[in-house]
């Protein structure tokens, strides 16, 4: 089994992209779930955020309120960096469980939904491939206007906040111009699973994994045998 990072950015259509993988098979671990999921209430990481930000980042219910917390790290790096340090290593954590199970369950690949894929780059070493989902930044703005009722300065200032598309793409083994109609998009979604479907790079991941499980094996059992004579 390999790792295929999907992202791309505000508008872009990458949730467009990972539904219509979803929908062919594809096991799809998305960063933005798991990072929810790592902050419910009594987790490790939402103690650590209560005690480090206060109980003013909650809601009624006792859950983290997100749009708080974001306006309270928005404009202070240093607070954003202490998030960071929280939700960071239990996200990963979490995705690497995930990872595991899909493993263990014998899929080819395992796509990896992040946003941030490329700003942050602590998973880039991980991956085989990586796939930046694109849209020219007339047809970008003009989706984010609609999508969130923005004007058009709004939507300006939601994507100069991000890393450029153009960028990203430089960046990405492959790329999925969503531009143009779903129909299309769904065409080249559909060849790149096909080509990494008929890839042997799981073979590889899959010869090294058997090794070290004999290795670990053949380690173990002349231990006993140490032991016992």
């Amino acid at each position: 089994m390999f790792l295929v990072g999907l992202t791309g950015g505000i508008a872009s259509g990458k949730s467009s992209v990972s539904s219509i993988l979803r929908e062919l098979g594809c096991p799809i671990i998305d960063a933005d779930v798991v990072a929810r999921q790592v902050v419910e209430p009594h987790s490790r990481a939402y103690v650590q955020i209560v005690r480090q930000f206060g109980r003013e980042v909650l809601q009624e219910n006792g859950e983290i309120d997100r749009k708080k917390l974001g306006q309270l790290i928005f404009a202070n790096e240093q607070k954003r960096r202490l998030l960071n340090s929280i939700t960071h290593p239990e996200i990963h954590r979490a995705m690497l469980r995930q990872i595991l199970l899909y493993f263990l369950k014998g899929y080819r690949y395992v796509v990896l939904d992040v946003p941030l894929l490329f700003e942050t780059r602590r998973l880039t070493r991980f991956l085989n491939h990586t796939v930046v989902v694109y849209c020219d930044p007339a047809t970008q703005l003009s989706r984010l206007m609609q999508r969130d009722g923005l004007t058009q300065e709004q939507a300006e200032q939601r994507v100069a906040a991000q890393m450029p598309l153009k960028e990203k793409r430089g960046l990405a083994n492959h790329v999925i111009e969503n531009s143009g109609s779903r129909e299309d998009t769904h065409r080249q979604v559909l060849r790149l699973h096909t080509t990494l479907e008929d890839s042997m790079e799981f073979l590889l991941v899959r010869v090294v994994a058997v090794a070290a499980a004999a290795g670990l094996g053949g380690l173990l059992l002349y231990t006993i045998k140490w032991l016992v004579s």
